[in-house]
């Protein structure tokens, strides 16, 4: 076996990462602090994001499957928002640059948007 293949085969499997943020204009609406806890989402479900949405909407559904806390479905906070979807409430919670602030923090959570190899130096 190959010195590579010996050390992956012995690795823990990773759990998944998350990474909470505090929300810094809706903690000054609610006059507390606003913490949405992000993870990591895995290929397949990016993939299948990626070829049912663009743009913005893209953007929306990566919220809403990075998202662990706020629980986007809670019919309280739905109503509250007046939102009969997950989808409408991120918009109706979120500014535009705030989606996509945060779609990218899952992003990269979720290895995009930063380096995750290097080059090995000839001796």
């Amino acid at each position: 076996m190959s010195g590579t293949l010996d050390i992956l085969l012995r690795a823990e499997v990773p759990e998944p990462q998350t990474k909470q943020f505090k929300h810094k204009r809706l903690s000054k609406l609610c006059g507390e602090d606003v913490v949405f806890t992000l993870r990591e989402l895995g290929f397949s479900r990016v993939a299948d994001i990626k070829k049912l949405h663009e743009g913005e909407e893209m953007e929306v559904h990566i919220l809403l499957a990075g998202i662990v806390e706020p629980d986007l479905k809670d019919k309280g906070l739905l109503s509250k928002y007046g939102a009969a979807t997950p989808a409408e409430l991120v918009k109706r919670l979120l500014l535009p640059g705030e989606i996509t602030d945060m779609s990218r923090e899952v992003e990269k959570l979720s290895g995009y948007r930063t380096s995750t190899i290097e080059e090995l130096k000839k001796k």
